[in-house]
């Protein structure tokens, strides 16, 4: 493991336990232990810029937003790919028929047309609050968007995206979706921090635990899944480490000298 230089960490399920929404102090010590060996820690999330969690005398060197649409560091964007308009408008269109709000998502800030109880609980995750815009249409002309959001079922997805021609959907929860560009992901995101830092993905790691994840444990030399990930993710992954209210990334990076 010495020649590890960078781990990129989910939020939701594997930094914080979803029950609890907080950070453990065992795994709070293992991301400033980790930053005193010069590993660059980035968080990679389905999650906003502004949405992103804030722990005590920590701050992070890199961060992956909207599964891989934005990524920055603290200095400079590193990647930016945002939805098609045209695609943006057709989703919220598709949504109109399911009876479903959709919430739109720029750098800096996050919109919807209308709420209902599996959004306000999505974004409840991440203490959020739904906040309904008459902005909306008028942003989605006017602005870059990175990601949609919206409550949803499996059986859905089809008509979700129906007759748009660079939209995916990408999911980690089972009752809403982040709706991303097709060329992005967590694994395009962790390939373009890779090429900004100059490092290949023998010294790169990950952390994750919902499906959303898989394409970062396959963009990484060490794919790491959560005792609590799904099984899609344990299957694909590298090793299968402690639960997160075990603390299995401190026990795991002890264990492996990392720490």
């Amino acid at each position: 493991m010495n020649n590890i230089k960078i781990i990129f960490f989910d939020i939701d399920g594997t930094l914080i336990d979803m029950n609890k929404k907080q950070i453990s102090e065992k795994t709070l010590e293992t991301l400033k232990r980790l930053k005193k060996q010069n590993i660059i820690i980035c968080i990679a999330t389905g999650r906003s810029p502004i949405a992103l969690p804030h722990f005590e005398n920590l701050t992070f060197d890199t961060f992956l937003t909207f599964n891989g649409s934005y990524c920055f560091n603290q200095t400079e964007s590193i990647y930016k790919n945002p939805i098609p308009t045209k695609d943006v408008e057709q989703i919220v269109n598709n949504g109109k028929e399911l009876g479903r709000p959709v919430a739109i998502a720029t750098s800096d800030s996050i919109i919807t047309n209308g709420t209902d109880d599996d959004l306000v609980e999505y974004f409840s995750f991440a203490n959020q609050e739904v906040v309904v815009s008459k902005d909306f249409n008028q942003t989605i002309e006017n602005t870059d968007i990175f990601q949609l959001m919206m409550g949803a079922r499996k059986k859905d997805y089809e008509k979700i995206i129906q007759n748009t021609t660079a939209s995916k959907i990408t999911a980690w929860w089972d009752r809403a979706i982040d709706i991303i560009p097709t060329s992005s992901g967590k694994g395009t995101g962790i390939a373009e921090i890779l090429k900004y830092y100059g490092l290949d993905k023998s010294q790169a790691m990950a952390f994750g635990d919902g499906n959303n994840d898989i394409e970062m444990l396959n963009a990484v030399g060490h794919g790491l899944a959560m005792g609590n990930a799904s099984a899609e993710v344990k299957e694909i992954a590298d090793e299968v480490i402690g639960d997160v209210t075990e603390d299995g990334i401190y026990h795991y990076c002890l264990d492996n000298d990392l720490i």
